[in-house]
């Protein structure tokens, strides 16, 4: 019975133990998993699919255009014609129309570039919020992994402190150090002690930040498998802002107002159209007396119900509207012209933009040397200050600020390694080359 119940709860205690399994990811795997939960991204998909069925919709102009109708009429009332009665009791029309623009001005074939420039448009917005989840997703990513090594460097000097204390709590009891010593060594232990339940509360700032970019659960654990920052010299890198959407989209803002003078114009000019339909009728019933011819009168009814097909062309001119069109086209040049400053004024911030983001990688790299050589000097002086602290040729108040130093050194290499990265992801953005 014993091994029943122990079975039945192991059972029981699985899928919680499945459920608390930490998640293991890794950059590429961050960013995949971003682009895949995103809403703004699933948003942007929608949008390049309404501009695709857009540009569908507007070839539709190009082609002839059928319409069927039916009517019935019901008239309680019979209506004398000459010497009869005209019924109309369920009387009914119906009927099919064909319907083709042959000249509009213009609008048509102007409707249909503006479709596709609005469908080129959908494309680039939806190429920059690609790359901006997953810059926010290496972002949080390499913050995460900071905040999770600033953590462990903590966790070593407490190891490290703890190890001296108890040194200096054999040589209090040996009366070879003093009580204030043990109380320096503690106001010390506490300082990091705090530290590190700050770090630890950043980190879980960090985590939910993760979570919310790649679309999980807030409550999920996630460990990141790049346990090392790696770290390479800057490639070569230009300042060329050819490849940014937001410029794709100033230059297709510009042809699209191009675009809107020319249908603006064309409702000026004439448009010619033809249509043909037929049409059936039936149920119109002619009541009355005819004769024969020799004087005798009989009764008299008569059905009629047939189809025609009308052929129609029509040409609409517009003739004086009061300069309307005119200064419709006038107002559409402006917009023209504010197209262009548009994009004369970003290009000038864009550029600003992406020497600003190579500027940040070039210092960033040399963040990371400086913080190397300061981490490879702080360590070497804690070893010789523990060495001779051990062998009592030094105060505590060296060893202490030995152990300071390396902490501030430790964590200026753990942040200038992340920010590396982080700037390394926002120059490709700025340039327009994250994929």
């Amino acid at each position: 019975m014993k091994n029943i119940l122990i079975g039945l709860l192991s059972v029981w205690l699985l899928p919680a133990a499945a459920v608390a399994q930490p998640l293991m990811l890794s950059q590429a795997q961050c960013r995949e998993m971003a682009l895949q939960n995103n809403e703004d991204l699933q948003k942007a998909d929608n949008a390049y699919e309404q501009a695709r069925l857009d540009k569908l919709i507007a070839f539709t102009s190009y082609l002839p255009k059928f319409d069927g109708n039916f009517t019935t009429a019901y008239m309680l009332e019979n209506m004398d014609v000459l010497a009869y009665q005209l019924k109309m009791k369920g009387t009914y029309m119906a009927g099919i129309t064909l319907t083709q623009p042959i000249y509009t001005g213009g609008k048509i074939r102007t409707g249909n570039r503006l479709a596709r420039i609005g469908k080129d448009c959908a494309d680039e917005s939806r190429r920059k919020t690609r790359m901006q989840v997953i810059a926010d997703a290496d972002c949080a990513y390499w913050t995460y992994i900071a905040v999770n090594e600033k953590i462990k460097m903590l966790q070593t000097i407490c190891r490290q402190l703890d190890t001296i204390y108890t040194q200096t709590k054999q040589c209090v009891d040996a009366q070879m150090a003093t009580e204030n010593d043990l109380l320096r060594i503690e106001a010390k232990r506490s300082e990091i002690y705090y530290q590190l339940q700050k770090a630890r509360n950043g980190g879980d700032l960090c985590r939910l930040s993760l979570c919310s970019v790649l679309g999980l659960e807030l409550e999920t654990d996630i460990v990141p498998t790049d346990t090392v920052i790696p770290v390479t010299p800057p490639a070569e890198m230009d300042e060329s802002i050819s490849q940014r959407p937001e410029l794709k989209l100033l230059e297709k803002q510009i042809e699209a107002n191009r675009q809107q003078i020319k249908m603006t114009r064309a409702d000026i000019l004439p448009t010619v159209g033809l249509s043909v339909g037929y049409t059936y009728y039936g149920n119109l019933k002619l009541d009355g007396m005819a004769t024969d011819g020799m004087g005798n009168y009989f009764p008299f009814t008569q059905e009629f119900k047939a189809g025609f097909t009308v052929g129609m062309a029509s040409v609409s001119v517009p003739l004086f509207h009061w300069g309307e069109g005119l200064k419709k086209i006038k107002k559409a040049r402006l917009s023209l012209d504010n197209a262009r400053l548009d994009l004369q004024k970003n290009a000038r911030l864009l550029t600003i933009e992406v020497r600003q983001a190579i500027q940040n990688v070039t210092d960033g790299y040399n963040m990371i040397k400086t913080a190397e050589l300061g981490q490879k000097q702080a360590g070497e002086n804690l070893r010789v200050m523990t060495n001779r602290y051990n062998a009592s040729m030094c105060t505590l108040t060296d060893l202490l600020d030995a152990e300071t130093q390396w902490q501030t050194a430790s964590s200026n290499l753990i942040e200038a390694q992340s920010q590396y990265r982080i700037y390394q992801t926002e120059y490709l953005r700025a340039s327009g080359r994250l994929e």
